[in-house]
């Protein structure tokens, strides 16, 4: 389909005319120089023949996005107007980086990046949906690369039945396969089978699955539907989403827990789907787990609480909002102000792990000091530096707790249970070994022998243990074992 060519940029007070970025349904967006503050800004600007009711649905569009703009993943808004002319715009964020359709079109995205941005979009849906509104049009070219790299979705529907013109850099984002010829705004490969209906029936879970659907063709270099080789008209690619099948990504470097996280997420029946992009968001926070990456933060906030979502271990269906960078994911979505409960963080790092080791020391002396007052005796300071031995090391490197080595993870014939063993290399009297799964590092467990075996496993999934061996008040590093896929 040949684009059509962009209309006259209008006369704006206060801006610049530079050039065209785009065109889509609805609208033409132009490069403009505010005159101050002095900055690049976008300027979106609605066609003067849509129809009578479009100025008032854009304003009010335009009223609602605005209340999305501070959001770190969303386009920013930064004024709104009629102008001379009479056609309504918007003036936003200018993103001069390419954008995710730019990006795979040139080369598929790696599986940590995909991760990241998928969490990042996924907060920016949930927290339009939190706000009542719905997206209706999430797809590659509407997720557009602010100037610090991070993801910034745009065009939440500002015109009836959305709208599919870019805010960032030039180029038109409408491909062949995109439009059903008789339904505007409508970017079939990306969109659920509910809004093929004669009256579509969009709701969050129809933005799961257009979500689902752009991390998949970031993957694959290509549409979720779409057949290498054969027939890929939209009627064809309608026909296949409504079946829901989804073409096979072919990439061994993308774990099966990921590809099954997102064929899930473009499920034909909606119940079957993610029941939130929250949720959406929490899948995807597990995948980057399994990998030992840490979770990328879920941004979520509404009109009365901007704070991080941070969700309990997956025993407790409790949630508490509290702002910290490790989002571990598990239950339902949460309900804003949800009470508090316990806190699930990544891994143990150093800085909290001498922390406990300093409370635990506090502990021991302390007692010991109580223990000589009661028995009349005396303690004996230690010294402040000392005696190194026969070896030539000191006796604090001497006492360190070893490291567990040789993990091994042994799934049970059906998959549904994975036996772990590790060695300890220098084994005392009374040495503990504390295991805990990847994904809830403090709920940890002791054991007195080095093996456990985790039952209720989902079959061909990649499951990780932490453990660390306990000495006299002390634990090691922790040593990770995984499944191999």
């Amino acid at each position: 389909m040949t684009p059509r060519a962009a209309s006259s940029p209008p006369e704006l007070p206060g801006y610049r005319f530079v050039r065209p970025l785009g065109t889509g349904g609805f609208s033409d967006v132009y490069l403009y120089e505010q005159v101050l503050p002095h900055r690049v800004v976008a300027v979106k600007v609605l066609l003067a023949d849509i129809g009578a009711s479009a100025p008032a649905s854009f304003t009010s569009e335009a009223n609602l996005m605005a209340r999305l703009s501070t959001h770190p993943f969303i386009v920013t808004i930064h004024d709104a107007g009629l102008a001379p002319d009479g056609r309504p715009y918007l003036v936003m964020e200018y993103c001069s980086r390419p954008n995710l359709a730019e990006r795979y079109k040139a080369a598929p995205l790696s599986v940590p990046d995909t991760l990241r941005i998928g969490v990042q979009v996924a907060s920016a849906v949930e927290t339009a949906h939190r706000a009542g509104i719905l997206h209706r049009d999430i797809k590659p070219g509407n997720v557009l690369t602010n100037d610090y790299g991070y993801p910034a979705l745009t065009d939440f529907g500002i015109a009836a039945g959305g709208d599919s013109a870019p805010t960032g850099r030039d180029g038109d984002d409408t491909d062949p396969e995109a439009s059903t010829g008789g339904t505007v705004g409508l970017s079939v490969p990306w969109s659920p089978p509910e809004m093929f209906l004669d009256i579509p029936q969009h709701d969050a879970r129809s933005d799961v699955f257009s979500l689902a659907a752009t991390l998949h063709t970031v993957l694959a270099g290509r549409t979720p539907f779409e057949v290498p080789g054969g027939p890929n008209t939209p009627v064809d690619l309608m026909s296949r989403i409504e079946r829901g099948q989804v073409t096979a990504l072919r990439r061994d470097d993308v774990p099966r827990t990921l590809a099954a996280v997102l064929t899930r997420g473009m499920s034909t029946n909606r119940d079957d789907r993610y029941s939130s992009a929250l949720e959406f968001g929490r899948a995807l926070q597990r995948i980057e787990l399994e990998l030992g990456f840490a979770p990328t933060t879920l941004e979520i906030a509404d009109a009365a609480q901007h704070e991080n979502v941070v969700v309990a271990a997956p025993d407790d269906d409790e949630t508490r909002v509290r702002s910290l960078p490790t989002v571990v994911p598990d239950g339902p979505a949460p309900p804003v102000g949800a009470p508090a409960s316990t806190e699930v963080s990544k891994g143990h790092s150093r800085v909290r792990l001498v922390a406990a080791l300093a409370a635990v020391l506090s502990v021991l002396v302390l007692a010991v000091v109580a223990l000589a007052i009661v028995l009349g005796g005396a303690v004996e300071r230690p010294e402040t530096n000392p005696t190194p031995a026969s070896s030539g090391g000191s006796a604090v490197n001497q006492d360190a707790v070893p490291v567990a080595t040789d993990g091994v993870a042994a799934p049970s014939p059906d998959g549904t249970a994975v036996t772990f063993t590790w060695v300890n290399p220098d084994p005392r009297e009374g040495d503990l070994y504390y295991w805990a799964r990847a994904e809830t590092p403090s709920s940890r467990e002791a054991l007195r022998e080095p093996e456990v075996t985790v039952d209720g496993i989902v079959p061909g999934s990649r499951v990780c243990i932490n453990v660390e061996i306990g000495r006299s008040g002390r634990t090691s590093e922790p040593l990770v074992i995984c499944t191999v896929e």
